[in-house]
């Protein structure tokens, strides 16, 4: 039964947009990765192969297939294949250590592990621990090694025989994809996305963002990471064109969006940090980009009125949103990306509910906080997870109620914008008062000599917990600890101001996903204490 109608084209799983877009642009660019571009007819028939190749190796429905790479057009199509025959696909982390690869491997146990030639060597070390691991399939350059298939060579066996199998009909909540999430804090979530997951998420970006068809989109997020796979989706139903970059470059950033013509990107505060620092930015042609999409973390407002006076010409949207919510939940529209007028002041929050997402902000006992009370967002909606897998307990504690805990702490205003205060793990209690790092952040990011910061609480004596910032001078900058803690001073409440300062000249820690990882700020702090926040 068709769930979703996207620009006109029914589709009920996500094979319906790759196939649609096969058949309305068969011509049209789909994917460029390193120099080479597939159309969208050759994309749709690679994937039918690949899927074919996986029933052969005896794959079948709910079965895994993992990837173990960097971003590839490989790993793009590989969000299409494993679906075409009802199996799971399973996007590894490449940065994981060894033991954390292990764990997420011993979890989902994939039956084929697809491999690019430069961690083949890890990948045998894999197999030869999971014996679950039934096929290696190895892609990207290089001669194959004993007991592994070469992915490309057994693609051409399967087209040149023409032994196509006929994709089985697809339910819309089985699950497609399985995303391993966070193990900064312990071990890692799988976490369980279906068609109708996905379906929701793409119809409503699609027309948030006033996505155009034929687009030209950048993807440089690690596609281990739903933020940057949802845009592949994205891509098919606009029958658009997607260009990967391996990995984020800011000059190689710049110089493809001016080359290609992109249209739109996905940023995250990082990565808006590094392209405005660069110096080739003020020279290069960007003036093709129409829309920017920003998110995985709240932008500084220093730093969004910086990009804002940077690309006055394209339309941004702040996201907020999780693996956990396909991914988006709320968007702040472009309207109130400004840097004056009554409009401005909404510039601080992450926008309201997405047009198929319900938001509720509740107290410890789930009950419904008025507008400006802090508490735990909650969301509810047609794009929230199957659940974690294996892990029911834990399925149930998320999602009790029928509502998705979120973790976050934030508070909705009266006309339903969601203002973030961080995670309710990185609250600071300190004297009997909670204190959230993200409004401190927003103060000490316009001091003219911060160029990045991070807040976390210590341990006190006396109070519990304390006040201290991480900070990073800008390039000729002076600052010290006094003249930051009373700059704070000026602007916030005094039990909110920091008692420390540290410097830093190294970056900060970053997660996969280049969020900053206060956990290892923490960690010196707290080395030998038991911290609640941990």
């Amino acid at each position: 039964m068709t769930e979703f109608t996207i620009r006109g084209n029914p589709a009920a799983s996500i094979g319906d947009l790759l196939f649609n877009a096969a058949r309305e642009a068969p011509d049209a660019p789909a994917v460029s990765f390193a120099g080479a571009t597939r159309n969208w007819a050759e994309l749709a028939a690679r994937c039918r192969a690949a899927a074919s190749l996986f029933a052969r190796l005896g794959v079948g429905k709910g079965d895994r297939v993992a990837l173990l790479g960097l971003n590839s057009a490989v790993c793009f199509e590989s969000y299409y294949s494993p679906a075409l025959i009802g199996a799971i696909f399973v996007p590894l982390n490449h940065r994981l250590a060894a033991r954390e690869l292990k764990e997420c491997l011993e979890d989902c146990e994939p039956a084929v592990l697809l491999v690019e030639a430069g961690f083949a060597e890890t990948a045998r070390a894999m197999a030869e621990q999971c014996p679950f691991i039934r096929h290696l399939l190895v892609y990207s350059g290089g001669a194959t090694q004993p007991g592994m298939l070469d992915y490309e060579r057994s693609l051409a066996e399967i087209t040149t025989s023409g032994r196509f199998i006929e994709p089985p009909p697809s339910e819309c909540d089985d699950t497609i994809l399985l995303f391993y999430t966070g193990g900064t804090t312990g071990k890692s979530k799988g976490v369980m996305l279906s068609h109708r997951n996905m379906l929701s998420n793409t119809a409503c970006s699609v027309d948030a963002y006033l996505l155009g068809k034929g687009w030209n989109f950048i993807i440089v997020g690690p596609l281990f990471h739903l933020a940057a796979g949802a845009r592949i989706f994205t891509t098919a139903a606009l029958c658009a064109h997607a260009l990967l970059l391996a990995r984020f470059d800011a000059a190689t950033m710049l110089q493809s969006i001016e080359r290609h013509r992109i249209h739109s990107t996905t940023l995250v505060p990082t990565m808006v940090q590094m392209m405005l620092d660069h110096p080739d930015f003020a020279t290069t042609d960007l003036s093709s980009l129409k829309m920017v999409s920003l998110g995985a973390a709240p932008l500084s407002l220093a730093l969004q009125r910086r990009l804002l006076e940077a690309l006055p010409h394209a339309r941004q949207y702040q996201t907020y949103g999780m693996t956990e919510a396909s991914p988006i939940a709320t968007i702040l529209d472009a309207e109130y990306h400004v840097t004056e007028g009554p409009k401005m002041e909404k510039l601080a929050s992450v926008g309201r509910a997405a047009s198929h997402v319900e938001v509720r902000v509740v107290d410890g006992n789930d009950r419904d906080l008025p507008p400006n009370a802090v508490g735990e967002v909650l969301i509810r909606g047609p794009n929230i997870m199957v659940g974690y897998w294996r892990q029911p307990e834990l399925t149930a504690e998320a999602l009790r109620g029928g509502w998705y805990h979120s973790g976050d702490a934030g508070y909705l205003d009266e006309e339903g914008f969601l203002f973030l205060e961080g995670r309710v793990k990185d609250m600071i209690v300190s004297g009997g008062e909670n204190i959230y790092p993200i409004e401190v952040e927003n103060v000490l990011s316009g001091h003219p000599a911060v160029k990045e910061c991070a807040v976390i609480g210590i341990p006190h004596p006396v109070w519990g917990e304390a006040v201290h910032a991480v900070v990073i001078l800008a390039p000729g900058e002076e600052a010290d600890e006094a003249g930051l803690i009373g700059y704070c001073k000026q602007h916030l409440a005094g039990y909110k101001c920091p008692v420390s300062v540290s410097f830093r000249s190294d970056p900060m820690p970053l997660s996969s996903v280049n969020k900053v990882l206060k956990t290892e700020l923490r960690k010196p702090f707290w080395q030998g204490r038991r911290s609640q926040l941990v």
